[in-house]
């Protein structure tokens, strides 16, 4: 006859056998989404160092021409976006909210206006700013091994490749001795684009070299007018499908965002659109003329441009101004929570006089 004991290690075993496969289930019973792709990107922490990122806080646009989602809650939140997660207790998330709130409302009227909202917009970006300053020192010391406080194309694609699984001797060996590399096909071409990338952010005189404020020019160029021309004239060669440098509607609203298999990727594709013609029509064309210059488009992208935040300043407030004073209320914000922090806030209403 089994033993107790045996009898509860079978149990035990038996249980941590069904946890398993419901963690297993777990994982893929989840749809696809961005935070995944970002996790998986995370735990890429060389590669993360040396590459420019797809996305860049506070900027309207990703560097692949998508539209920045998170824009609202990065340039409301800035460093404290991390803190309002979706499992958070609503409770806290109101609280901090109720803080910021107090900090946007400088003459203490209880109310937003639009140079409040402004004011704190510019804040936040240059928070942002300053963030991507502190990493690119981090960055830049993995890419200079020695420490001489410049950067060559060959030691960046040195890294680079070894970063992508290359042989990092191998590879400065045949730089050195000038002979071929075997590279596939699609690294290859995210060479190509990085090293026009690099040249670009090489400031006049150009001697090829990248020093630490050059280097985040290369990461970050919303840093650098010059390199934020680059990177509108990148996005618009990808959209522009006639070859005049200038994007319709049409143009902007077809980039492709995969293939549609079913009706909920069909309701996706079709918000999608709708993002992008609102963007187009209500923004990005300044002077609505069905067309956008590379002119305007430089505009739309600049973070710290002060028009920009201004009218960013009235969008956000229109989006949740009830009463139409032109103004928020503490009360309108905990309302429309989800578009200022990107979570959800319950019973706000009940319990926004007793803790404020």
């Amino acid at each position: 006859m089994m033993s107790r004991q045996a009898f509860l290690c079978g149990l035990g075993s038996l249980y941590l056998a069904l946890l398993f496969v419901f963690l297993l289930m777990d994982v893929y019973a989840r749809p696809a989404n961005n935070s995944a792709l970002k996790e998986k990107a995370a735990d890429s922490k060389d590669e993360n160092e040396i590459l420019p990122p797809d996305h860049l806080n506070g900027v309207k646009m990703e560097m692949d021409g998508h539209l920045n989602k998170e824009f609202h809650q990065e340039v409301f939140l800035g460093k404290e976006m991390e803190e309002f997660e979706e499992d958070s207790e609503p409770r806290k998330n109101r609280k901090k909210l109720m803080v910021i709130f107090s900090k946007v409302d400088i003459n203490n009227d209880k109310k937003i206006g639009a140079k409040e909202m402004q004011r704190w917009i510019m804040e936040k970006t240059d928070e942002h700013f300053q963030e991507a300053v502190e990493e690119n020192k981090m960055h830049f010391r993995a890419v200079d091994p020695d420490g001489d406080g410049h950067v060559s194309w060959d030691e960046y694609k040195i890294k680079f490749l070894a970063s992508k699984g290359f042989n990092e001797k191998e590879v400065a060996e045949k730089i050195k001795n000038n002979e071929e590399l075997k590279i596939d096909e699609e690294t290859q071409e995210v060479l190509d684009n990085l090293k026009d990338r690099w040249y670009q952010a090489d400031n006049p005189p150009p001697d090829s070299l990248l020093n630490e404020e050059e280097f985040l020019s290369f990461l970050h160029p919303e840093h650098s007018r010059g390199m934020l021309k680059f990177m509108v004239k990148e996005i618009i060669r990808d959209l522009d499908q006639d070859g005049d440098k200038k994007l319709t509607l049409s143009e902007f609203i077809s980039l492709p965002v995969g293939t549609v298999e079913n009706q909920q990727a069909q309701d996706i594709d079709d918000d999608w659109v709708k993002d992008r013609r609102k963007e187009f029509e209500e923004v990005i064309d300044a002077n609505h003329d069905g067309i956008v210059t590379m002119e305007e488009l430089e505009e739309y992208m600049d973070p710290m441009n002060e028009y920009n935040a201004l009218n960013e300043a009235k969008q956000m407030i229109a989006v949740a101004d009830e009463n139409q004073n032109h103004h928020l209320e503490l009360e309108e914000i905990l309302k429309y929570s989800e578009y200022f922090t990107g979570s959800k806030l319950m019973d706000y209403a009940r319990n926004v006089h007793e803790e404020f």
